[in-house]
Order: C-alpha cells, then sequence, then structure tokens
C-alpha cells in the first residue's frame, strides 16, 4: 500500500475526515478562546436582548459582535453552528436566555465591548453549569404567569 497525505487523497477521492463531537463545555471554551486570541477587539454589543420578543431576539443578529467571532470559525461551524443570530447561539453552545444575554447585551458594557470581556462572561457561562441559582432562574422563566407577562409586551 502507497502512503498518501490527505491533499493527495483529496485529488482523487472526497475524503470526509471526522472527529467526536464537542461536548458543550468544549464548544464554550473554544469560543473563550477565539476571543481570548485579541482580548482588546471592540465588539459590537446586542442592544436590549430582554425587551425583545421571542421572536424578534431568536432572529437577532449583530455585525462584528461575539457571536460573528464564533460563525467566523471553521471548526464551530463543522461543529453545527449554523450561523451568528442569537437564537442559534442560544441553541447550538446550549446557554440560557439569561447566560446568553450576560455575553452579548448591551446593558452591561454599552454598545461596544471588549472581546476579553466577552470571553470572560463565556468562561462564567462554563463555571455556572449545574448551579443551583441558574437552575431556579431558569426554571421560574418559564412559569406561565412569567410568559404572560413577557408576552403582554409583544
Amino acid at each position: 500500500m502507497k502512503h498518501q497525505t490527505l491533499e493527495e487523497l483529496h485529488e482523487v477521492a472526497e475524503v470526509e475526515v471526522s472527529f467526536p463531537a464537542m461536548t458543550r463545555r468544549q464548544r464554550l471554551e473554544h469560543w473563550a478562546m477565539l476571543l481570548e486570541r485579541n482580548p482588546e477587539r471592540c465588539l459590537a454589543a446586542f442592544p436590549g436582548t430582554e425587551y425583545m420578543t421571542l421572536d424578534v431576539r431568536h432572529k437577532a443578529q449583530s455585525l462584528g459582535s461575539a457571536l460573528s467571532i464564533a460563525f467566523a470559525d471553521p471548526t464551530l461551524c463543522a461543529e453545527g453552528l449554523k450561523n451568528d443570530t442569537y437564537g442559534e447561539a442560544q441553541r447550538f453552545f446550549e446557554l440560557s436566555d439569561w447566560q446568553l444575554h450576560a455575553i452579548v447585551c448591551h446593558c452591561h458594557v454599552g454598545g461596544m465591548m471588549k472581546a476579553g470581556w466577552a470571553a470572560v462572561q463565556v468562561r462564567s457561562a462554563i463555571k455556572k453549569e449545574g448551579k443551583l441559582f441558574s437552575k431556579l432562574r431558569d426554571a421560574i422563566a418559564h412559569w406561565p404567569v412569567f410568559r404572560i407577562l413577557t408576552h403582554a409586551r409583544e
């Protein structure tokens, strides 16, 4: 058998390299690492995510945001990140609304944020995994009375 490089194999066949899927923690750590590469980079924040209706919030995008950094990464796209919308980031990184809000919303930092600050927030979401208060807050957010109040703003 002749040894060939991956590039040589691509010339004669369609080669698909597969790796085990990243865990939630690995995806978040990878995102944080991407942000930490240039910690002084200014990123756009999302304006008022907590005031948007669910439909609008899930479709929301902010050019040049921390979510744009994640979506520009081939590894995360290969793992299944489909776009840089708020809803897709929430699904892909398995973040609660509160966790993603803390990472990307302008109410914490104004219209722009440093990539290093966003990385700290991403790492915070990793650390809060399984914390009782976070689980309780997420459970309360799904109570019918809370959803009625939220939909009243729509």
